[in-house]
């Protein structure tokens, strides 16, 4: 507690303290001296007293006096003075005893019932911890000693820190260890930044090379409906039309012998005869019919327009040159599918010529029978994805030497179109035989909707990729509908029914089987300015125009057919 009493009493002499050191917790340390005798200084005294020793001074006291003694108080009752207590030693930090015994602090010389205390003899050289404080500093006396003060006082306030050099030491170890551990981070960070670039340049050049190589099958233009690291259309393809003429049944078959010198890659195309083209009169034909009345060159352009193709020759294969090419190359290597039976065998019963089952060895007549072989009822396609396996065993062994390739051409004694010679001829198969020989070929077929026009599926897929072509089927609003449903009781009539109809330029709609077979076929149509259309629709089948009246049809179907079994295909 600060009690500037204490402070002023000790500057006036009422018990002087003299510093001895400290404690500790840094606090000086005091002990008591005698006190000097000096005149008290009474502001209260009465006049003509003030400075007469030995007298009292009424009941006026000195509160800065130097004896130790109370001032005495004045009884009202009696009206005489009573002598005041000592204060005796006062201890500021004392624990409240004091000789022997408790001694409280009255400032004013009072206990508690209110009386005075006799006078407490003074404890010579007691040793107090006095808090240094100033007296008021309006009340100097005169002849009062100036506070004495000691150099170490102030030492730590001189003497500079041993320690300070050691800290500001610590701060710069640790600050530049700091700043090693964040340039460390920023290195080992920007390693590892340049090895990621480093590695997807890496993976990503590996993979371009792979596409532009056409070894990743799903980047490959083959396989890929999104292009490769070379856009489809920007790679650089030969293409050849392959004919197949049975002379026996009189029936085609086409392909497209595909070299993509881009990607290495070789692939064959099989082309369904129901693909509807558009003949050089601007009429909507298929390719059969085109085949036959528009010979090569007009089916090939047809089919450039078709496919978005760029038809380099044109190589008609018939039959019995395709049976010596087959010797000439030593036979061919074919999964086969089914049995097929001996077309020269006069008894039934007798053994197939060709027996199904894998890695069959066939000859040229063997090969002939098995490419051009279609069972009762059985689509054309399956026929013709055996003329593709022939294809490709031929490829395979085919000389890969340019030369001995035109030789093995010109020994056939064939008549070449005459866009196609017999080196070009030669060369291209060549190359074709060193890709199927490495693995890189393969046999697509190109997908053809019942109407004969291609799907989106088949633009995107081997038109666009395989063929670097664009799709575009003749519009069907061109071509009248027809929806055929079979009533015959024989199930491959459908078959030859649609072929007939995609023949005459009609677009063929399926109609399903009926439940019961019908005698008699019909030919319906809806409105009126399809009468004539119905009627050609009834001659295109072969049946009389008795079979056309009016009646109901399909919404999507412009005349619509009801095969009885009066149709002879």
């Amino acid at each position: 507690m600060n009690d500037r009493y204490d402070a002023g009493a000790a500057e006036y002499g009422a018990d002087q303290y003299e510093l001895v050191g400290y404690d500790e917790y840094g606090r000086p340390v005091y002990r008591q001296v005698p006190a000097q005798q000096t005149q008290a200084y009474d502001p209260y005294a009465q006049p003509g007293q003030q400075g007469q020793p030995g007298q009292q001074q009424g009941y006026g006291y000195d509160p800065y006096a130097t004896g130790g003694q109370q001032p005495p108080s004045y009884d009202y009752g009696t009206g005489r003075q009573q002598p005041g207590p000592s204060y005796g030693s006062y201890d500021p930090y004392a624990t409240g005893t004091h000789q022997g015994g408790p001694a409280s602090h009255d400032p004013y010389g009072q206990n508690a019932a209110g009386a005075g205390t006799a006078q407490q003899p003074r404890v010579a050289e007691q040793t107090a911890h006095i808090p240094q404080q100033a007296g008021p500093a309006d009340e100097e006396a005169p002849g009062r000693p100036e506070p004495e003060y000691h150099t170490e006082q102030f030492a730590f306030v001189e003497e500079p820190d041993g320690n300070s050099e050691d800290v500001i030491d610590w701060l710069k170890f640790t600050e530049n260890r700091t700043e090693r551990r964040e340039e460390a981070r920023r290195r080992a960070r920007s390693r590892i930044v340049a090895l990621v670039v480093v590695l997807a340049l890496a993976a990503a050049g590996g993979v371009g090379y792979l596409g532009y190589a056409g070894k990743l099958p799903s980047l490959s233009s083959d396989d890929s409906t999104t292009g490769t690291a070379t856009a489809a259309g920007a790679q650089k393809r030969d293409v050849i039309v392959v004919h197949l003429h049975d002379t026996n049944g009189g029936a085609t078959s086409t392909a497209l012998l595909v070299d993509n010198t881009t990607t290495k890659r070789g692939t064959t195309v099989l082309v369904p005869n129901s693909l509807a083209l558009t003949s050089d009169d601007g009429t909507t034909t298929t390719l059969a019919k085109s085949v036959d009345d528009d010979g090569s060159d007009g089916t090939r352009a047809a089919l450039d327009s078709a496919l978005g193709t760029d038809i380099q020759g044109t190589w008609r294969l018939d039959t019995p040159y395709l049976q010596n090419l087959v010797d000439l190359v030593g036979n061919v290597d074919v999964d086969t599918d089914t049995d097929v039976p001996d077309p020269g065998a006069k008894k039934k019963g007798t053994a197939p010529l060709v027996n199904k089952g894998q890695d069959q060895t066939l000859s040229g007549k063997m090969a002939v029978a098995y490419a051009t072989y279609r069972a009762p009822g059985e689509a054309q396609n399956a026929q013709l994805e055996r003329f593709g396996q022939v294809m490709q065993g031929v490829l395979r062994k085919v000389s890969s030497d340019p030369q001995a390739a035109t030789t093995t051409i010109q020994t056939l004694a064939q008549i070449l179109d005459p866009s196609l010679t017999d080196k070009d001829l030669g060369s291209f198969l060549a190359r074709l035989s060193d890709l199927a020989k490495g693995g890189d070929f393969k046999t697509d077929l190109l997908p053809v909707q019942t109407d004969g026009t291609l799907s989106a599926q088949a633009s995107a897929g081997v038109v666009r990729n395989v063929l670097g072509g664009t799709a575009k089927s003749p519009d069907k609003d061109a071509a009248v509908s027809v929806s055929v449903q079979n009533a015959t009781g024989v199930k491959d009539n459908t078959e030859k029914a649609r072929v007939v109809l995609l023949n005459g330029g009609f677009t063929f709609l399926e109609g399903g089987t009926a439940g019961a077979a019908q005698a008699t076929s019909k030919v319906v149509y809806a409105d009126a300015g399809d009468k004539a259309n119905a009627a050609e629709v009834a001659k295109t089948l072969g049946l009389p125009t008795s079979a056309v009246g009016k009646g109901k049809i399909s919404a999507n179907a412009d005349v619509a057919v009801v095969l009885g079994q009066d149709y002879k295909p």
